[in-house]
């Protein structure tokens, strides 16, 4: 796996694109080359061929008698192929009018073209051609014989000599070439891994940058180097990890004024809602001598200043955890014993049904474990449908998490509404713009189990009703923040 990853890393294409380029560059110079050469060697061969045979022709086509005889024609042929030895050629005579002998014609099974007959013998112009014979190449020269007056005469001249000393010299050029290009891609790879750290370099640059970035390293900068493409790259980074560093230090100015304001205001709101609490308190106790509709508004008046109040005192809640000063304070209690007292002190006993073995320790915040029951077995009364049940699943031996399991017997939860179940405030009906909790409560129930190290789930049972999953620790001796991840949904974040 990591050599395929290697090859399909940048430095590995360009390192292959640099060769492929220089490749091809190098085979298409090495085949013109090769073209050009050959056909230099070979016109060279062919000119020196022509101009000696000519040269032959006319030293020698003086002294034939005219008209020649059979044996005259014999005799003058073979006066070129002597002439001739050095180039190995065969030599064809032929005279209008004179039949040509079983020795005047070219040997080893050559025929004349017609077409290069027909030149030299109706058009009276020299006329060559390189033909193939098993493999070899051989070049055959056709040449008219001119009187002294430069008359075309009757006599014509055709000979025949092998290539093979060219084509030895092409092949050799060829060989040359494919042992010189081995080197060449040799010595190719060092500039293209120059050129790939070059334009590398930078880039990982970046990557590191970036990654510095998203570790929240906003004040991360790029060197700038050059004036080319990659040089402007690093430019508009710092230009953007600027303009990221003022808009996340707005943010945070904003976020910051935002919780203190929540704060400030909710802190501020306890000293009047305690006075009201306490007057509320006073009316209800004097409600049954009112009359019906006094009686009325001040019962409706002391249920909304005790929802006021609860709303204020998870305002309070939510603006610590948001400012990182809620504590945890972990002890060592018996968690089904805890889980107990929860549902007594809301005198919940007869409405939840209750599974919970005996001797299960664990080191939780009590309190904070009470907050969590309260809030969850408080959202399935009011949004469920009872039965409610409430089980601890005994951990298996070794075992190091704590499962507890809060369900109801509602109609489940819309799927719709499990991606935003946690969310602060949110309404599983939007067209219902109140509701009995503050809307923090399963917020708040999260915030908690986080703060244990532990996650909070939730998920619609296959029997019907939702179900809430608290996943925690058994052991968490140090508060801190390392919660997983709430995960799934529910129905109101209200309790």
């Amino acid at each position: 796996m990591p050599s395929r990853t290697l090859l399909r890393g940048l430095r590995a294409r360009l390192v292959v694109g640099f060769l492929v380029v220089a490749t091809v560059s190098a085979l298409t110079t090495a085949l013109l080359t090769y073209r050009e050469a050959r056909n230099a060697i070979l016109q060279r061969s062919q000119d020196i061929a022509v101009n000696d045979l000519r040269a032959q022709v006319n030293s020698l086509a003086p002294e034939l008698t005219v008209p020649p005889a059979q044996a005259d024609l014999d005799n003058f042929r073979v006066q070129l192929e002597r002439s001739g030895k050095s180039r190995e050629w065969d030599i064809s005579v032929h005279y209008r009018g004179v039949p040509d002998s079983d020795e005047g014609g070219l040997r080893r099974s050559v025929v004349i073209p017609a077409d290069l007959k027909a030149s030299v013998e109706k058009r009276h112009v020299p006329a060559f051609q390189r033909i193939d014979r098993g493999g070899d190449p051989w070049l055959l020269i056709g040449m008219p014989v001119r009187q002294s007056d430069g008359a075309a005469s009757a006599l014509s001249v055709y000979a025949q000599l092998p290539l093979s000393a060219e084509e030895s010299n092409v092949e050799a050029l060829v060989t040359a070439a494919q042992r010189g290009a081995l080197p060449v891609l040799i010595l190719a790879v060092i500039p293209a891994l120059l050129a790939a750290r070059g334009v590398l370099r930078p880039v990982r640059g970046l990557r590191q940058a970036a990654g510095r970035i998203a570790e929240g390293k906003l004040d991360t900068r790029l060197e700038v180097k050059g004036a080319d493409e990659l040089a402007d790259l690093s430019l508009t980074f710092n230009d953007m990890a600027a303009r990221l560093e003022e808009s996340m230090a707005e943010l945070r100015r904003l976020e910051s004024n935002s919780r203190r304001f929540a704060a400030d205001v909710s802190h501020e709101l306890r000293t009047p809602l305690a006075a009201m609490t306490a007057v509320t308190d006073v009316l209800d106790e004097d409600a049954d001598s009112l009359d019906p509709d006094t009686a009325s508004a001040v019962r409706l008046i002391s249920q909304e200043t005790g929802k006021l109040a609860r709303m204020v005192e998870d305002l309070m809640e939510v603006s610590r955890f948001d400012a990182g000063a809620a504590a945890l304070h972990p002890d060592e209690v018996d968690v089904a014993e805890t889980i107990q007292k929860t549902l007594q002190a809301r005198a919940w006993q007869k409405r939840v049904a209750t599974d919970l073995p005996a001797d299960v320790r664990a080191r939780l915040d009590p309190r904070r474990l009470d907050v969590v029951v309260a809030n969850l077995v408080g959202n399935a009364l009011h949004h469920g449908g009872e039965p409610v049940r409430v089980a601890l699943k005994t951990p298996e031996p070794g075992a190091d998490r704590l499962l507890i399991e809060i369900s109801d017997s509602g109609p489940g939860i819309d799927p719709e509404v499990l991606p935003h179940v946690f969310e602060r405030f949110y309404k599983a009906d939007s067209a219902r713009a109140r509701s009995e909790g503050s809307g923090l409560g399963l917020a708040i129930a999260m915030e908690n189990v986080r703060l244990h190290g532990g996650t909070l789930r939730a998920a619609n049972s296959p029997d019907g009703g939702a179900v809430f999953t608290v996943d925690l620790p058994l052991r968490h001796d140090e508060p801190g923040e390392t919660g997983a991840e709430a995960a799934g949904g529910g129905k109101e974040n209200d309790a």
